[in-house]
C-alpha cells in the first residue's frame, strides 16, 4: 500500500501505534509526559536541571541514499546523530518530535520500518517520540527535535569554548569505521566476513555515547563534541569556540582495526577526516583523562594537546615529530569540494 492510499491520518495512527512503546510510565520521559501523539503539541512535566534541545535535519541523497540504507536504520540513523548532540553535552535525552516529509509513492511498510528503526533506539535510551508532522515532498527528509536535560550539575555542561591550555585531547572509542563502511557498500566493496561486518554496521547502527557523555561530566570534563563531521574539523570546532589551537600525534589516533584491514594506507585518512563515528571528542587535564579511562566502559584514548594559537589551527605530526598532511579536511554543507 502507498500512503497516498492511506492518507495522512491513517498514517499518523500507524506511526503513534509504532511509537506507543517509547512513551511508557517505565522511564523518566514516560512519567512525565501528560500528552504524546495526537493533539496539537506535545505536553509534559519538567525535569529539574538545565534543559537541552538540538535539531538535524536527514535529507534523502544529501545525508542518506536508500540504495545503500535500509528505511530501518535510515530512522535508526536520524534518532542517533540527535542523541549523539545530547551526549556532547554530558545530558539525557527525554523527548522528540519528528517532521517526516516524503514522495506520495512511498510504501507504508518503508515508513513503519523507518519508524521501527527509530523506536528502537529510543527505547533503548528512555526516550519518548511524542509528536512531529507529516507532509508529501518529491523526496524523503526528516528533521527531529531532540529535548533532552543535564540532571544535579547547577549549570554545568560539556561546550565547545572551554578547554584551556595544556588540556590534553582524547577521543572515545575508534574512528574511520562509518566513513569506511559507506565507501564499502557505496563502491561495492567485498572484504573478509568480519571487516564486512563490522564496517556496515558502524555505517548503518551509529551508538550514542550518552553513558560516556555523563560521565564526562561528572569527572570534570568541560570541552566536548561529537565526532560527526570528521576528527580534525570537529576538533577544529572546539579551537575556534575556545581560542585555542591543537597538536594532534596522528600515530596516536585510534583507527579502527577493520578500517586498517580494509583499507591500508587510506585508514589514517577516514579516521582523521571520514565523520559519521559519532565518538566524543573532548579535553582535559591529565587527572581527569585518568579518571575516564579508568572507568568508562569503552577505550579512551589521548590523541595530543591544547596550545595556544591564535589562528585556532589544528597541526597534525607523527610521533617523530613530521608534519602530517590530510587531503580533504571533513564534511561541511554548501562547500564546494
Amino acid at each position: 500500500m502507498k500512503v497516498s492510499e492511506l492518507g495522512e491520518f491513517g498514517l499518523i495512527e500507524l506511526v503513534a501505534e509504532i511509537a506507543a512503546p517509547t512513551q511508557t510510565r517505565k522511564t523518566p520521559a514516560g512519567r512525565n509526559l501528560i500528552i504524546g501523539i495526537g493533539d496539537d503539541a506535545a505536553a509534559w512535566r519538567g525535569d529539574a536541571g538545565v534543559q537541552l534541545v538540538t535539531v538535524d535535519s536527514f535529507i534523502q541523497d544529501v545525508h542518506f541514499s536508500l540504495d545503500i540504507t535500509p528505511w530501518w536504520e535510515v530512522g535508526w540513523k536520524a534518532l542517533a546523530v540527535n542523541l549523539s548532540d545530547i551526549a556532547a553535552m554530558g545530558g539525557l535525552p527525554r523527548y522528540a518530535v519528528v517532521s517526516l516529509a516524503l514522495p506520495d509513492d512511498t510504501e507504508v511498510s518503508d515508513v513503519l520500518a523507518l519508524y521501527q528503526g527509530m523506536t528502537g533506539l529510543a527505547q533503548e535510551f528512555g526516550v519518548a517520540i511524542v509528536g512531529g508532522d507529516t507532509s508529501r515532498s518529491p523526496q524523503v527528509a526528516l528533521n527531529i527535535t531532540v529535548l533532552g536535560i543535564i540532571q544535579n550539575h547547577a549549570e554545568n555542561m560539556l561546550t565547545r569554548s572551554g578547554a584551556k591550555v595544556g588540556d590534553k585531547v582524547a577521543v572515545t572509542g575508534h574512528l574511520g569505521a562509518a566513513s569506511a563502511g559507506w565507501e564499502m557498500l557505496a563502491k561495492k566493496l567485498h572484504f573478509d566476513a568480519g571487516t564486512n561486518a563490522r564496517l556496515k554496521e558502524a555505517f548503518l547502527h551509529p551508538h550514542p555515547r550518552i553513558a560516556e557523555g555523563k560521565l564526562l561530566l561528572e569527572c570534570g570534563v568541560k570541552a566536548a563534541i561529537d565526532v560527526s563531521d570528521g576528527l580534525v574539523s570537529d576538533l577544529g570546532h572546539i579551537c575556534r569556540a575556545s581560542r585555542l589551537g591543537a597538536r594532534i600525534d596522528v600515530d596516536a589516533v585510534p583507527v579502527d582495526p577493520a578500517v586498517r584491514t580494509g583499507f591500508g594506507e587510506k585508514a589514517l585518512e577516514l579516521a582523521l577526516s571520514g565523520g559519521e563515528d559519532y565518538e566524543l571528542l573532548f579535553t582535559g587535564d591529565a587527572g581527569v583523562i585518568d579518571r575516564i579511562t579508568q572507568t568508562a566502559e569503552c577505550p579512551v584514548t589521548v590523541i595530543g594537546d591544547m596550545v595556544a594559537d591564535a589562528e585556532n589551527r589544528v597541526a597534525l605530526a607523527d610521533r617523530e615529530g613530521n608534519p602530517f598532511k590530510l587531503p580533504s579536511g571533513g564534511w561541511e554543507h554548501f562547500r564546494q569540494r
